[in-house]
C-alpha cells in the first residue's frame, strides 16, 4: 500500500491519538465516564471564572429545522445528525466545546426529523451525566394542555421549556445552534458577558467576508454595544459585512456592520422577563426576541470571535466543511477533543490501496483502490480498482455478510451490495448513507450540471456537487 506524508495514515493515527489522548478520554470511551475529564487547565487560555460555568450555565443546543438548501442531507434526519468528517456528527462539534468549556449542563432541544438526532445524543453521551448536574438532556416537542401545537421557532421553544429550565439555579443560558462547525472557548465569551454586565452578549464574526448570514446581523459602536439588529442588512449595506470595508461613521458615532452568529449569552432572569412579559407571542430569537431587547433597553452586546466558523446551511457548505477538514488539523487537538459515540468497529483494512490527503473512517474495507482528497466514512467497502476523488462517501451502518450477500442474489432481492463496485469512478460527489454503487459506474457529472433533480434515479445536484441519495441503488454501467 501506498501512502504520501500527508496520507489518511497519518490522519487516521492522529484521530486515534485525539479519542485516547489520556487514561481519562480511553476510560470514557469504554466506560462512559466524562467525569475526569473536567479539569480547569483542560484547554489552553482558558481562566477560572468567579462562578464556575458547570454550576451557573446551561447551554441549550437546538437540532436545526428544515433548511431546503440542504436537501437531500437532511431528507431523513436533522442538520445537527449530519455525519462529518468520517466518524462524527455536526452537533458533536457544539457539545465538545461545551465539554471543553466545563458547561456540564446540556439541553438539546429537537423536533424536525429527530429520531436519528436524539438516538445519537442518548447514546453517545448517556454516562455523562454522573449526577444530576452533568447531563446532555434531549427535550423532544411534546404537546401539552396549555400547547397543543409544535414548537412554533426557538424563542417559542425555550418559552415552553423554560419550567425544565429552571429545575438548576444557573445565572446565565448559552443558546447554541447545533450544527456549526467550529471550535470556541466559551469561558471567555461568559467572562465577557459578566465582564460588561450585560444582559445579552451576541457573537458576531470579526473575521468574516462575504457571509450571508440566517442569524442577522448587528450595527456595533466602538464600545461593543449593539444599537441595532435586524435579519437582513438594509439596501446599500450589503457590501459593509466584509472584513474590508464594513465600518461607517455616522453623526452619533463609528459603527460596523457584524454578521451574527446565532450564539446567545442570555441572563437568566432577562429570558425569563423577555418571554413571560415583554415579548409573549415572538417565536424566533434573532428576529424578534433581540430586537425586542434592544427596544426594551436592554443592554446587548457583541463578542467577536475571528476563528474557523462554518454554518452548514447548504450542500456546497457541508462539501467544503468536509474538504477543510481534511487540509486543517482542527479535528486533532489533545487539549480540545472531539467527542462523539464510542464504536466497537475494527481498525480500517486496505489492501494494495492507494491513499492520499484523505479522512479514513473506522471499519472499512479498501480494496486495491485509489482514493485522493476524499473523506470516507465508517463500514465502507470500496472495491478492486475504484477511483474516488475529492468525494465525500458517507459510509453504511451495517456490515453486508457475503453469505447474505450470494442469498440475496440467489433470491434475487439484490443485485448490488452496499459500497462501491468494482472500476466504478467518483469524482466531487457526496454519496449518502447505505448507497448501493454498481460495478463500472462513473459519477462524473459529465454534462457540468450545476442544479438537478433525478431523485426517481437515486440522485439530484447542488451546487454543481452530485449527491447519492441514503439507500440509493445505482446500476451497473451507468454514467451520471
Amino acid at each position: 500500500m501506498q501512502i504520501s506524508s500527508s496520507s489518511s495514515s497519518a490522519k487516521l493515527t492522529n484521530l486515534h491519538m485525539m479519542r485516547s489522548s489520556s487514561d481519562h478520554q480511553h476510560q470514557w470511551r469504554h466506560n462512559y465516564n466524562l467525569k475526569q475529564l473536567f479539569v480547569p487547565s483542560s484547554c489552553p487560555n482558558l481562566s477560572v471564572s468567579n462562578s464556575p460555568l458547570n454550576q451557573s450555565v446551561a447551554a441549550i443546543v437546538f437540532g436545526g429545522g428544515p433548511d431546503p438548501e440542504l436537501y437531500p442531507l437532511n431528507k431523513t434526519r436533522s442538520k445537527g445528525a449530519i455525519p462529518i468528517a468520517a466518524n462524527y456528527r455536526l452537533i458533536d462539534a457544539v457539545i465538545s466545546n461545551c465539554i471543553n468549556s466545563d458547561i456540564t449542563k446540556i439541553y438539546a432541544i429537537t423536533q424536525f426529523n429527530s429520531t436519528s438526532l436524539n438516538s445519537h445524543l442518548s447514546r453517545a453521551y448517556s454516562g455523562f451525566g454522573i449526577g444530576k448536574d452533568r447531563f446532555v438532556e434531549v427535550i423532544a416537542a411534546y404537546q401539552s394542555l396549555e400547547d397543543q401545537g409544535w414548537f412554533q421557532g426557538t424563542a417559542d421553544a425555550i418559552r415552553r421549556c423554560l419550567w425544565v429550565f429552571e429545575e438548576f439555579p444557573v445565572t446565565e443560558f448559552l443558546v447554541l445552534p447545533g450544527y456549526h462547525l467550529y471550535k470556541m472557548d466559551y469561558k471567555t465569551l461568559i467572562e465577557d458577558h459578566r465582564r460588561s454586565r450585560a444582559d445579552i452578549t451576541i457573537v458576531g464574526l470579526s473575521s468574516a467576508t462575504d457571509h450571508d448570514s440566517g442569524f442577522g446581523f448587528m450595527e456595533v459602536d466602538s464600545t461593543n454595544h449593539v444599537t441595532r439588529f435586524t435579519i437582513k442588512p438594509e439596501k446599500g449595506q450589503q457590501d459593509i459585512v466584509s472584513m474590508e470595508n464594513r465600518t461607517t461613521t455616522t453623526n452619533e458615532g463609528t459603527s460596523s456592520c457584524v454578521p451574527s452568529t446565532g450564539i446567545y449569552v442570555i441572563g437568566r432572569e432577562q429570558m425569563v422577563k423577555l418571554l413571560r412579559e415583554c415579548l409573549v407571542k415572538a417565536k424566533d430569537l434573532a428576529s424578534e426576541i433581540i430586537p425586542g431587547a434592544i427596544s426594551e433597553g436592554m443592554k446587548v452586546k457583541a463578542h467577536m470571535f475571528d476563528g474557523y466558523w462554518e454554518d452548514v446551511k447548504s450542500v456546497g457548505a457541508y462539501y467544503r466543511a468536509n474538504m477543510d477538514s481534511i487540509k486543517s488539523n482542527r479535528f486533532y487537538d489533545r487539549q480540545c477533543p472531539l467527542y462523539t459515540m464510542p464504536r466497537c468497529l475494527p481498525p480500517s483494512s486496505m489492501s494494495e490501496a492507494v491513499i492520499t490527503d484523505s479522512i479514513i473512517g473506522d471499519g472499512c474495507i479498501l480494496d486495491r483502490c485509489v482514493i485522493r482528497g476524499s473523506v470516507v466514512g465508517m463500514r465502507t467497502r470500496i472495491a478492486d480498482e475504484v477511483i474516488v476523488e475529492d468525494s465525500i462517501i458517507v459510509g453504511s451502518d451495517i456490515y453486508e455478510m457475503e453469505e447474505d450477500v450470494r442469498r440475496k442474489m440467489r433470491e434475487k432481492k439484490i443485485d448490488i451490495r452496499i459500497g462501491i463496485g468494482e472500476k466504478s469512478q467518483i469524482r466531487r460527489a457526496i454519496v449518502d448513507k447505505n448507497a448501493r454503487i454498481g460495478k463500472n459506474v462513473m459519477i462524473i457529472n459529465r454534462d457540468n450540471v450545476e442544479e438537478g433533480n433525478r431523485e426517481a434515479e437515486g440522485y439530484v445536484i447542488r451546487d454543481g456537487i452530485i449527491v447519492i441519495l441514503r439507500n440509493a441503488v445505482i446500476p451497473d454501467n451507468s454514467i451520471l
